[in-house]
């Protein structure tokens, strides 16, 4: 492990002394000794530019890009108007990093004044910030934010999505805060296991709406449940979603997060993504981050500055809660002008198709033998089949007419995505292909 240690002795000395240990194999102990590195890495000799030009291009033929899709699970193709691509690649956008000098950053702190109260419309909540990196990032602080000396223990919905879960779950060993998952029934968190789950010693409880099967879940209720026995409410959000179903607000929940990714961002090979994150007025000052705030100059004009940095390593030391350092500018800009592009009618309309899409090819499909509807529940643009046929068999067969079919979740089940970008066309072809297979 030493090999690989680029400092002075002094240097190395007054590390191990400030972190209690003995050797630089102690710092590293935590890790689990198989997945250690055992020997020096095998790495190949550096090539040219242009060696390596034409390795990635050879690499990236290997790629395939599907003309269509009905895949969702996180990562959803929306239309993202032409005007969203060319305002945010404008160089002030594209280089601008964290607004710390107002006076030179006016642009930049406006554009995310604006996406935050852009989130705030949406959830219905009191503030919300713009520094999260992803979707499950922001539940995972959301998590952060509900922790006191007397409560520390979490309550997570089994019906969330599994890499959110995995995200919290991680956050929990390493902050030593202990959960328990709520089961499900019928594909929603059930409601009759929350009470009996939380103790005196329970922070929160986090559920998605809309849940990983593509549900509905009755977040109102969940609230009311919570708040009976003084725990807090995080609640997981599409952003698409909360243009029609009820806000934050109305479901009376605490924070309100999700990945904003359907708003203006493509689909790529994992990001760069954008959480958001908002809150009540009880919450506000717990939030990670930065919060752009208007003022005025001493000339009277409209003016934005950084309002607030209440939990970051750098204003509170070794006492922060929190160590969010990149605001995500770029990501809210595109966020911001797509909205702002699309008003609040025209975020509705999108909505709306999403539905009317995504019930038009549940129905057809459940119409089909052999395959059917796993859940009967009400759904927003995600459901979930389960047939006699294998769910690769099914897939397969759509891959090889360039479409990219649902997300398999067993070798029988499932999740189909449908949103404005699918047309009758494309749906009715996959009705007919897995008619094909079925038969």
């Amino acid at each position: 492990m030493a090999d690989y240690v680029v400092a002075s002795t002094q240097e190395i000395t007054e590390m191990l002394e400030a972190t209690q240990n003995d050797t630089i194999e102690d710092l590293f102990a935590h890790i689990p000794k198989p997945a250690r590195l055992k020997e020096k890495l095998n790495l190949p000799d550096g090539l040219s530019e242009m060696e390596v030009i034409n390795k990635m291009t050879h690499m990236s033929d290997k790629n395939k890009v599907y003309p269509t899709i009905f895949r969702g699970a996180g990562a959803y193709k929306h239309y993202i108007p032409s005007v969203v691509n060319h305002l945010s690649s404008r160089s002030e956008y594209v280089t601008s990093y964290t607004p710390y000098q107002a006076e030179v950053a006016q642009g930049t702190l406006q554009t995310i004044f604006e996406f935050q109260t852009m989130i705030t419309s949406l959830t219905g909540l009191y503030a919300a910030n713009a520094s999260m990196y992803d979707g499950a990032n922001a539940a995972a602080e959301a998590l952060m934010m509900t922790q006191d000396r007397k409560r520390h223990r979490v309550l997570i919905s089994d019906t969330i999505n599994p890499e959110v879960k995995d995200v919290l779950l991680t956050y929990c060993y390493c902050f030593d805060m202990p959960y328990e998952i709520i089961p499900s029934q019928n594909g929603l968190t059930d409601l009759d296991a929350i009470a009996d789950l939380i103790d005196d010693e329970t922070s929160c409880l986090y559920v998605e709406q809309l849940n990983f099967n593509g549900l509905i879940e009755d977040v109102k209720a969940i609230s009311d449940i919570g708040h009976a026995h003084g725990i807090k409410i995080i609640m997981g959000a599409n952003p698409i979603a909360l243009a029609l179903l009820p806000s934050a607000q109305e479901c009376n929940v605490d924070i309100c997060v999700g990945e904003g990714q359907p708003l203006g961002l493509p689909l790529s090979f994992g990001g760069p993504y954008l959480g958001f994150m908002s809150a009540t007025k009880e919450m506000m000052r717990k939030l990670p981050g930065r919060i752009v705030g208007e003022t005025t100059d001493t000339n009277g004009k409209t003016a934005y500055v950084l309002t607030l940095q209440a939990r970051e390593q750098h204003i509170r030391r070794e006492k922060a809660s929190s160590s969010i350092c990149s605001n995500q500018s770029l990501m809210a800009v595109r966020a911001t002008i797509y909205c702002a592009t699309l008003g609040p009618d025209g975020l509705r309309d999108v909505a709306a198709r999403c539905v009317d899409n995504a019930h038009y090819l549940a129905s057809k499909i459940n119409q089909l033998d052999g395959i059917s509807l796993k859940y009967q529940s009400e759904f927003f643009h995600e459901f979930v089949t389960t047939s006699s046929h294998n769910s690769q068999l099914i897939l397969s067969t759509l891959e090889k007419h360039n479409i990219l079919g649902g997300l398999p979740l067993n070798e029988n089940d499932i999740l189909w995505c449908a949103t404005e970008m699918n047309t009758k066309q494309e749906m009715d072809q996959v009705i007919k292909l897995i008619e094909e297979v079925l038969s």
